[in-house]
């Protein structure tokens, strides 16, 4: 059993950046490959990043390579997204889930979920 909790959300210009910060409140995430999930208004739960428990392997949703990065660090069961040039469109409830086994940008894949952090980016 693990439960994650979100951090760093918040109101954020347009360009601006914020770190968002997911920690394993109960049990260990250290040997789940770990994701990051968004949900805007209206729209559906959208992929956003994900990487592997080593930290060894990553992917991204289009819509952020080169703006976003996903990294983690197993001795504090913590997992991080760290979003710079960030755009209005970014705007979202942010998720970070975990799951056994290896990569997927598929959210029914994961077991586990925080209960997200808001993320606000203004024009």
């Amino acid at each position: 059993q693990v439960q994650l909790v979100e951090f760093g959300g918040g109101l954020v210009q347009a360009g601006g950046s914020l770190r968002l910060s997911c920690a394993t409140s109960e049990g260990d995430s250290s040997h789940y490959t770990m994701a990051w999930f968004r949900r805007a208004p209206g729209k559906e739960r959208e992929f956003v990043a994900v990487i592997t428990w080593g930290g060894r392997d990553s992917a991204y949703a289009d819509f952020v390579k080169g703006r976003f990065t996903i990294s983690r660090d197993n001795a504090k069961n913590a997992m991080y997204l760290q979003m710079n040039s960030l755009k209005p469109e970014d705007s979202a409830v942010y998720y970070c889930a975990a799951r056994l086994g290896t990569i997927s940008s598929v959210g029914s894949a994961y077991y586990y979920w925080g209960q997200g952090t808001q993320v606000t980016v203004s024009s």
